[in-house]
Parts: C-alpha cells; sequence; structure tokens
C-alpha cells in the first residue's frame, strides 16, 4: 500500500477555524451568546486584532478584517454555502432558541434509509454559515469498511467537565484574591 493511504499527514483532530470579521467584538458577543464559546488566551506576540474561543473540543479564531467596508454581504441563507456544523441535543430547543434571538434560520431534513437528519442553518454577523444538526443518528459509512459514529457526546462531556473545573478554580481564586 502506499505511504498516502489513511492518514498521510498524521493528523490527530480539528484544531481549529479562523474567521475574518467586519467586527470582532460584534462576532465575539455572537459566538459566546449564542454558540456556547468562551474566550481563550491569545498570544500576545499577535500585531493584528483579534479573539480565539474554544468549546466542543474545537477553537474558532476570530480575526479583525483589514478592509471591514469591503466584506461581502451575504443575506440568504444557502444551506449549500460552507459552514461549520455542530451537534446538538434537541433541535425544538434550538429553533425556540434561534426564535428568541430573533436570528433567522432555514431548516432543512435529510433522509438517508430511514434515518431523518434535522438541520438549521443561519448566519454569523459576517455572513458565515452555521449549521445545527442532529447528526448523530447518522452513521458515518465508509465507502470500504465498518460504519461508526459520527459525533462523540463521551468527548463534549469530558471537555465540559473540564471547563467547569476550570471555572470554578477561577472562581475560587477571584474569591480567594478578594479576601487579601
Amino acid at each position: 500500500m502506499k505511504d498516502t493511504v489513511g492518514n498521510p499527514l498524521h493528523l490527530t483532530s480539528l484544531n481549529h477555524i479562523s474567521l475574518v470579521c467586519r467586527s470582532v467584538e460584534k462576532s465575539l458577543d455572537f459566538y459566546q451568546d449564542v454558540l456556547g464559546f468562551y474566550p481563550i488566551r491569545r498570544p500576545g506576540s499577535f500585531d493584528f486584532d483579534g479573539a480565539w474561543l474554544f468549546n466542543y473540543g474545537i477553537s474558532i479564531h476570530l480575526l479583525q478584517s483589514e478592509d471591514p467596508e469591503n466584506m461581502p454581504d451575504k443575506s440568504e441563507i444557502n444551506p449549500k454555502d460552507n459552514h461549520i456544523s455542530f451537534q446538538c441535543e434537541s433541535m425544538t430547543a434550538v429553533g425556540k432558541k434561534l426564535k428568541e434571538m430573533g436570528i433567522e434560520y432555514v431548516q432543512r431534513r435529510v433522509e438517508e434509509g430511514g434515518v431523518f437528519i434535522d438541520q438549521l442553518f443561519f448566519h454569523d454577523p459576517d455572513g458565515f454559515m452555521i449549521e445545527i444538526c442532529d447528526c448523530d443518528n447518522l452513521p458515518v459509512i465508509p465507502l470500504v469498511g465498518e460504519a461508526v459514529r459520527c459525533c462523540s457526546r463521551v468527548m463534549q462531556q469530558k471537555m465540559q467537565q473540564i471547563v467547569q473545573k476550570k471555572q470554578q478554580q477561577k472562581v475560587s481564586l477571584l474569591i480567594a484574591n478578594a479576601s487579601l
């Protein structure tokens, strides 16, 4: 077999996506308030504006556009556009929350072999497409080999436990420093 079969670059996971923004502040608010990401430390040696966020095992790096007024506008929600997709626990809850937040979305349903996948598509402040789905119902079926599950809730739960522990440590440190 060739060396290029399987994992030629010895990849281990998705690390981050980078998005160029009209306003890092508006995008930061969106990714925190709508999608549940939290800010993380960014190298201080960078000589350009931006912010880093983390959750669900991936980072999102927001980069301030050098020419925000000339960034293209996207108004049509097109599920066939570039996007990032997130697995959710309840499509009903997601749809309800998006309506409450006044976020316009498009809903789709995919059927494959009797399995139904629901999807919601919407834009971030810069028109980048976000998909929320219940894709965990659909097995990933390689063209050769056995089916595997596509989304790991176990890993997500472990990461959420780590985040909660770090937040508790931060609160304890703030309380300790306040009492000094």
